[in-house]
């Protein structure tokens, strides 16, 4: 009796062992064999998205406007010069160089130092007033002559006009960037009560930015209009448009007013757009 349970046991044990051994891996059974097919199947890797090209930034000046071909008191960037600082009411100047315009007349104050503005933005149209008043005559240019009847050659007229005013279209004072200051007579800065105030300029001027763009001829520059000890430019402004005009401008986009013929014959962009104190380069 007890050699036929000892045997029953053995066989259960014997039985066990080998339902353990077949186990199957639960594991692998869930996962299906590769094929061809299910590869096939399978989605391709994703390509990165390729960077979309960056656009050129637009320009923030414009041919139109170095030219003046805008109303400065509709001009976002442009605001009223308050006439505490100014002979009269109605300039507009640059919000950046009317801020640093400020700055310097305050300082200079401080020192006993006036400095007034007598004349500031000019667009086209107001230009073209005055260049055509002095091509007709009707406006006697620096020298007390008029022109139309003293300079009836046009290349000849043009050339004393350009002594002292631009041709609309060419001026520095189209940009917002450019002030006349107290007086439009050298002598007043020479001998006269504004000696005093061009040697502060000369001095403090450039603290603030600004640079007497018409110096004396043959010092600093071989070309261009006479000296004007009364007019100071903004340069941190001013030269992003000289650079733009020495690129982009040409003599032939001058026109558009009495005398605009001569402006190819002379060359007026490289000698008098250009043709400034190296200095406020």
């Amino acid at each position: 009796m007890r050699i036929l349970v000892l045997i029953s046991l053995l066989a259960v044990a014997y039985a066990c062992t080998q339902q353990g051994t077949a186990q199957p891996d639960v594991a692998a059974a869930h996962l299906p064999e590769a094929t061809n097919d299910t590869a096939a199947a399978m989605p391709p890797p994703v390509a990165e998205a390729e960077a979309a090209p960056v656009a050129d930034p637009t320009p923030e000046f414009s041919i139109e406007y170095i030219m003046g071909k805008f109303d400065p008191a509709q001009h976002p960037d442009f605001v009223v010069v308050d006439k505490k600082y100014a002979d009269k009411e109605g300039y507009f100047l640059r919000k950046d160089t009317y801020e640093h315009f400020v700055q310097m007349a305050d300082a200079a104050k401080a020192d006993g130092i006036t400095l007034t503005i007598v004349s500031a933005t000019r667009n086209f149209e107001r230009q073209r007033a005055i260049w055509e008043g002095k091509w007709t005559g009707s406006r006697l240019i620096e020298n007390g002559a008029n022109a139309a009847k003293k300079y009836p050659n046009p290349k000849t007229r043009a050339l004393k006009i350009l002594e002292y005013s631009s041709m609309p279209g060419s001026s520095r004072h189209h940009w917002g960037t450019d002030v006349d200051i107290n007086d439009l007579d050298n002598y007043t800065f020479e001998q006269g009560p504004g000696k005093k105030v061009y040697a502060w300029m000369v001095k403090h001027a450039h603290e603030y930015g600004f640079c007497q763009p018409y110096s004396v001829k043959g010092e600093s520059r071989s070309s261009g209009y006479n000296e004007e000890k009364w007019h100071w430019s903004y340069i941190p402004v001013a030269k992003k448009l000289t650079d733009l005009a020495a690129r982009s401008m040409t003599d032939d986009m001058i026109g558009g007013f009495k005398g605009a013929e001569t402006a190819v014959e002379i060359g007026v962009v490289e000698k008098y757009v250009l043709g400034i104190n190296q200095a406020c380069l």
